[in-house]
């Protein structure tokens, strides 16, 4: 499915990242460089909730 992406600008660098897991500063995480919004088709992700971990019964 087509997704929204943030790739480097720089044509030796290949990073990107989905855009809903990139970071408010939108510079590459490989070289630094600036990222231009894009679209790539990729399978689709779930964000899957993790579970909190249980409070242990008190002792009493």
């Amino acid at each position: 499915m087509p997704t929204k992406i943030l790739k480097c600008r720089n044509p030796e660098c290949k990073a990107w990242v989905r855009d809903e897991f990139a970071t408010a500063e939108q510079s590459c995480p490989l070289c630094n460089g600036p990222m231009l919004r894009s679209i790539k088709h990729l399978p689709a992700v779930q964000n899957k909730v993790k579970p909190q971990p249980r409070k242990r019964k008190s002792e009493f």
